[in-house]
């Protein structure tokens, strides 16, 4: 046990930055770090062949629990040292290792975001080993973390994550009724020049939309073309689902920069879908 112990404190300061990172609590974050030596210490110690890797993903399946819990309670709650216990030196090394970027991360991101954009952008972990944390593909780890990063560039504090998340909604809204409407102009209007269709390989494969370039080519594949869709929230943020009896089959992903769509991706796989968090408006 005290090979063990020695063997985790080697690892314990990047869990711990990791946790920070990921749940801006000092407090969360040395409780994340002691859950996951409680659970190597239970576990079969030998049969671990990267110990690093280990913790981390545990350390991250942790944090992911944590920060879905928290958006479930509607709270995003930084942690607050009680005036009498300041420390000058832990807040300024708190301060440093959070960094100026936390507070856009927290309120601008769903948990799952939050994760890939902590491990692999901050941590450099591949998205090989976060895929099995959040339970997806590794390329869809990647198309969070690349959303993740626009969002984060995009903001400019918590105030102005609020204002961004209404113009999203607003934006996917407008779409929306355009699409309905059969107004081309109108979806023109919304969409960026360069703005990317991307469905996956279930949405291509039947037939329905293609891979397009282009805010005309765009705009003319959703022309008259939505009736079927709704307005959603997935993982966290304003989307479609087309959901015949409630049952969801497809999602359409938008990512909207300075008040324009520059990307929509279609998800079709049901695995993929399975593994988002979807509310149905």
């Amino acid at each position: 046990m005290d090979e063990l112990a020695r063997r985790f404190e080697e690892h314990r300061g990047r869990l711990r930055a990791m946790a920070l990172r990921l749940l801006g609590s000092a407090d969360e974050a040395d409780d994340a770090v002691q859950e996951a030596w409680l659970r190597l210490a239970r576990a079969d110690a030998a049969a671990v062949a990267n110990l690093g890797g280990w913790l981390t993903t545990v350390v991250g399946r942790i944090c992911l629990d944590l920060l879905r819990a928290r958006r479930h309670r509607g709270t995003e709650e930084l942690d607050e040292d009680a005036a009498g216990d300041a420390d000058p030196e832990r807040d300024a090394l708190l301060a440093e290792s959070v960094g100026a970027a936390l507070g856009i991360v927290l309120d601008t991101l769903a948990p799952a975001e939050r994760l890939v954009f902590v491990l692999h952008d901050i941590f450099a972990v591949p998205f090989e080993e976060i895929a099995p944390i959040i339970g997806r593909t590794p390329a869809a780890t990647k198309m969070l973390a690349s959303r993740a990063r626009r969002r984060v560039r995009n903001g400019d504090g918590a105030a102005a994550s609020s204002t961004h998340g209404r113009a999203h909604h607003e934006v996917v809204a407008a779409f929306l009724e355009a699409a309905r409407r059969g107004d081309f102009d109108a979806l023109l209007a919304l969409l960026a020049p360069g703005a990317e269709l991307r469905p996956d390989h279930v949405a291509r494969g039947v037939g329905f939309f293609a891979t397009e370039t282009g805010a005309h080519r765009v705009a003319r594949a959703f022309t008259g073309r939505a009736r079927g869709a709704d307005e959603a929230l997935v993982d966290g943020a304003a989307a479609w689902a087309w959901a015949p009896g409630g049952h969801v089959r497809g999602l359409f992903l938008f990512t909207v920069v300075d008040g324009l769509v520059t990307a929509i991706d279609i998800v079709g796989d049901p695995g993929e879908i399975g593994r988002r968090e979807v509310r149905l408006a």
